[in-house]
């Protein structure tokens, strides 16, 4: 699916016929289901703080909001991929009367640049450990979608000292689990929304069809993990999708949750991989619910 979405862009680059295809279904006038519909990327509040942070050889963008709450960790969003920080404007806004949360752009999307090494999973976890070395952060609280939620979880094997607790959403573990949503309209809308957003968004805007060219080498290669690798897990972890989600496999979320000891597996009704966006009182309420937990825990310590 994700070789697709290359297909995709650069039928996208060679016009708005070549990009539909004979084949290509319409938009139903009035979908009926949240997981049928695309809602408009959300904007961010203003932050308290943002900036871009030289650290791993590129600039990384990053927004801080709220205050910091005395002993309790920040709430970190990381985003999936071909998207930037905006996707989580909605939950920014639940969470930030509460907690201090973070956002940033992953290395080469939205106004964070890219450098000549390939894109992999470990190098983007290592981005994310330096933003926080950057801002003094020693732990966060790290909530994902889909590449962010891989990166999360690459961060709770290797380095589980820099979280207190992982919302892994829409990850899957490995490659073949990735479906084939080519002829889904939600996918094929959101690849050409993304493009649009690179052009408005980054500091390279001509080079979106490149961009996506090494991303997509990485999708259709990593992760590559076994039970033993989540095995090393020890932080508290939610796996979550969504019901409707047309880019992971069932099997993912439920394969993860019985390999990680103590797992928590939530799977969200009507929602898509975009659940964040199709329903975020649902989301901004299970997210909620998982913050709380890591307090009655922390209380009881």
């Amino acid at each position: 699916m994700r070789a697709m979405i290359l297909a995709l862009v650069l039928a996208l680059a060679a016009g708005p016929a070549a990009a539909a295809g004979p084949q290509q279904p319409s938009e139903p006038a009035h979908p009926s289901e949240p997981w049928m519909v695309l809602p408009p990327t959300p904007t961010l509040p203003q932050p308290v703080e943002s900036g871009l942070a030289p650290v791993n050889g590129i600039r990384i963008w990053y927004a801080s909001f709220g205050k910091r709450v005395p002993g309790e960790a920040p709430v970190l969003l990381l985003h999936g991929g071909l998207a930037n920080a905006n996707y989580w404007g909605n939950q920014v806004r639940a969470l930030a009367p509460h907690h201090q949360v973070i956002v940033m752009d992953s290395r080469g999307h939205g106004r964070t640049t890219r450098n000549t090494k390939p894109y992999g999973y470990d190098l983007m976890a290592s981005d994310v450990l330096a933003l926080l070395d950057y801002l003094k952060v020693e732990k966060v609280a790290l909530v994902g979608w889909s590449d962010g939620a891989i990166i999360g979880l690459d961060i709770a094997m290797k380095h589980p000292e820099r979280l207190t607790r992982l919302f892994a959403f829409a990850a899957n573990y490995d490659p073949t689990g990735v479906a084939d949503s080519s002829q889904s309209r939600i996918v094929n809308a959101y690849v050409a929304r993304a493009g649009k957003e690179y052009e408005t968004l980054s500091a390279t805007p001509r080079e979106y069809q490149s961009f996506v060219t090494q991303i997509t080498h990485m999708w259709n290669s990593q992760p590559h993990w076994t039970r033993g690798d989540f095995a090393k897990i020890h932080v508290p972890v939610w796996i979550v999708d969504g019901d409707h989600d047309e880019m992971i496999t069932p099997d993912q979320p439920r394969t993860m949750f019985n390999w990680i000891k103590g797992a928590r597996l939530l799977i969200e009704p009507g929602v898509s991989h975009f659940a964040f966006l199709q329903a975020p009182e649902q989301f901004n309420a299970d997210v909620a619910r998982f913050l709380d937990e890591g307090r009655a825990v922390k209380t009881k310590r």
